[in-house]
């Protein structure tokens, strides 16, 4: 029941990220939004936080991140992007969008990084190992730096400080998080 949950979620991640970028009518920002790449690795994250076993959510990390990339290239060529739906249109499609462009290069990063966030939400969960907070949150805040840095950075501006600043917030959480986990362990292990 985990992998079909992950798969729906991821389908439904990627297609409504592919969906918002055509939003154009609400203005530039939909468009920015959807170019965001910390969210796909905070998908895989989340799913391997509900895991206690490493290679379960190293496998559901691929599951969901498959799917959404599915569920992201399938929407290009669906109804709602004004394509006629037929098989062979949408199978032939499909094709031709996941391996044009550097489409492959992101389908190759996203399987290696999905299960390596899958596995570091487990981790968060079991250990609240400081690495994963620390990748995801610094995924989450340093995204915009390193888009500016390679010229890659596109307006408007409000969605990069918008991703800032929830990255900041989950630092913090993180961080509450790990001292409230060291307090529980060290009154367990107290012998008085």
């Amino acid at each position: 029941m985990a992998y079909v949950l992950a798969a729906v979620l991821g389908l439904a991640f990627g297609a409504g990220d592919q969906y918002l970028g055509t939003l154009i009518w609400l203005g530039d920002w939909p468009a920015t939004a959807a170019q965001v790449s910390a969210p796909w690795l905070v998908l895989p994250f989340a799913v391997g936080m509900t895991q206690d076993r490493p290679r379960r959510a190293v496998a559901l990390g691929l599951v969901a991140t498959a799917s959404a990339l599915f569920g992201y290239y399938a929407m290009t060529y669906s109804p709602m992007e004004v394509h006629p739906w037929t098989f062979a249109r949408f199978a032939d499609g499909l094709v031709a969008v996941t391996t044009s462009g550097y489409n492959p290069a992101y389908i190759a990063v996203g399987l290696v990084t999905g299960p390596i966030f899958g596995f570091l939400g487990q981790q968060w969960r079991t250990r609240r190992w400081w690495v994963s907070a620390a990748l995801v949150a610094g995924a989450l805040s340093l995204e915009p730096l390193a888009r500016w840095a390679t010229g890659e950075l596109p307006p408007p501006a409000p969605v990069w400080t918008t991703e800032v600043a929830l990255g900041l917030v989950i630092a913090s959480l993180f961080a509450v998080a790990m001292l409230a986990s060291r307090r529980d362990d060290a009154i367990s292990t107290d012998p008085s």
